[in-house]
């Protein structure tokens, strides 16, 4: 699988960006706030639907548009798979948009979903490309909120599962209306008995959730331990662990999960909206103990072993995304991170200073320079 070609317009700093893309690495190259990490979030959101952090999504919107009548964003992008072509598009109108000041208020985003030119859900486009993302901020994957954790897990698993993101988008829906039946059970509007029903379909589309978490991180784990034991120099040793909430002390098929969520009570309080990860580096905590350094290769080995995860379960190389992920690395880990990616189909890395790569790397890649919304063959 490999990006051929994408088509941005309106998005952040990029007015207009028609961009032809290898199947090899490709270093943009450019200054602070010129549009690196923006193109890799283009791509990011054309796989997922999502930014890599939170960002409302009337802020892709690019400024200088925003005085037009009705601003937009189109993101597409060419895939290749095999032998197979597909076009992705993903189009983001306000409902309304008024005007104070030269400048439109914009109301709340519309997001148009077309493969192939037909109109789609965004659960049909997620899956189509595949893609692993990297950049400065996921150190916050290893010691910042569980919420992240999760949220990594859930777009790693939809990207590969159709069946997961149908359950996940279950999940979430019944607990939001079982909650909502819990205050009105509390105001003496509802009946106790009314809440059977909404268990049951919690437990079921959350026991998958579990049952497929837990899975992914025992194979994840497999997968790092290689990976950060090269990172590390040999020094340290990587183990991911999954930490449900619910009372499940082995490993076992979707009736053992299934059961450990029947006999929890306040389904609300547990669930997989109350998971964690755990990342022991020496069987110490990553997240309470590590150093800047050990998070960061702890997260660098997680998002390479992701990588290769989505390869042996798909049999197709995702598209690796590195934003600026040189900058704070050792010459060491350094040349071993650019020796693991060499094995993928198709890289893109940012940097701001093309001095962090060896002339040998550099000779074998596509250059490009970025600069103030723009992309050029350097």
């Amino acid at each position: 699988m490999y990006l051929q070609h994408l088509s941005l317009t309106n998005f952040r700093n990029y007015i207009r960006l028609e961009l032809d893309l290898p199947p090899h690495v490709s270093v943009f190259q450019g200054g602070n706030a010129q549009g690196k990490s923006n193109l890799l979030e283009s791509i990011c959101f054309l796989a997922t639907t999502r930014f890599s952090r939170a960002v409302a999504e009337r802020e892709l919107i690019n400024w200088d548009v925003m005085a037009e009548r009705l601003p937009f964003v189109r993101l597409s992008a060419n895939i290749q798979k095999g032998e197979r072509a597909t076009l992705l598009e993903i189009v983001l109108r306000p409902r309304s948009a008024a005007h104070h000041e030269g400048r439109a208020v914009v109301g709340p985003i519309q997001k148009y979903i077309r493969v192939n030119g037909v109109s789609r859900r965004p659960a049909d486009l997620i899956g189509q490309l595949n893609m692993v993302m990297f950049s400065p901020r996921d150190i916050d994957l290893i010691g910042g909120e569980p919420a992240l954790r999760r949220r990594y897990l859930d777009i790693t698993n939809s990207q590969i599962d159709p069946q997961y993101l149908k359950a996940l988008q279950r999940y979430n829906k019944v607990l939001s209306q079982r909650n909502h039946l819990l205050r009105q059970i509390a105001a003496g509007q509802s009946r106790p008995d009314e809440l059977l029903f909404w268990d049951q379909e919690l437990v079921k589309a959350g026991a998958y959730i579990v049952l497929q978490r837990q899975r992914t991180i025992g194979e994840l784990n497999d997968l790092a331990n290689p990976i950060h034991d090269q990172l590390s120099g040999s020094r340290e040793k990587l183990t991911l662990q999954y930490r449900p909430s619910i009372d499940k002390k082995e490993p076992g098929g979707l009736p053992e999960v299934e059961q450990a969520f029947t006999r929890a009570r306040g389904l609300s309080l547990i669930g997989p909206h109350r998971d964690d990860v755990g990342f022991l580096v020496n069987e110490i905590d990553m997240g309470t103990y590590g150093s800047r350094g050990q998070q960061r290769t702890t997260a660098l080995s997680l998002k390479l072993s992701e990588a290769r995860f989505m390869l042996t379960q798909t049999g197709e190389s995702p598209v690796l995304l590195l934003d600026d992920v040189l900058s704070e690395l050792d010459p060491e880990r350094r040349r071993h991170l650019l020796g693991a990616i060499s094995n993928y189909r198709q890289v893109l890395i940012t940097t701001t200073d093309l001095d962090r790569f060896p002339s040998e790397f550099l000779a074998r890649a596509e250059k490009f320079r970025v600069a103030d919304g723009r992309v050029e063959p350097a």
